[in-house]
């Protein structure tokens, strides 16, 4: 097989924003298995189509663009910990890293016109959608 990775496209175009309470990084818990904090996806126009059959307690998958990241960084300390060793970002969750894709599972809570309520979301406010994936099994 012949790659060339020339050939992908490194434009995501957003299919919308995260509205979220939490305005600062110290706000975020680090991983959403510590956070049941709610959220809304506020889907734009052009694809709120692409919901119409999400409902309340699906469990969905969120890939998030973390525009506030360091795409430079190559190892971090594990869950900030400072004691920790230095490990590469490709063993961990951290958002640091050269293409910052974050990944969710999340709750819907409520489906209203372009906007889906969920929980269990540790992203900051105005964090850019990339996609939603249905959980399966």
């Amino acid at each position: 097989m012949n790659y060339d990775p020339s050939t992908i496209n490194p434009l995501l175009k957003p299919i919308g924003i995260i509205l979220s309470a939490l305005k600062r990084l110290e706000d975020c818990p680090l991983q959403e298995r510590e956070s049941d904090t709610e959220a809304e996806l506020l889907i734009s126009p052009e694809f709120a189509d692409g919901i119409a059959d999400l409902k309340p307690g699906d469990k969905i998958v969120l890939l998030t663009w973390m525009h506030l990241a360091d795409r430079n960084e190559l190892k971090t300390q594990p869950r900030n910990n400072i004691n920790a060793p230095f490990t590469g970002v490709f063993s961990t969750r951290s958002p640091n890293r050269p293409n910052p894709i974050g990944l969710h599972q999340v709750t819907v809570l409520s489906v209203a016109d372009n906007l889906v309520k969920v929980s269990g979301l540790e992203v900051l406010d105005q964090t850019p959608l990339i996609d939603i994936k249905p959980v399966i099994g």
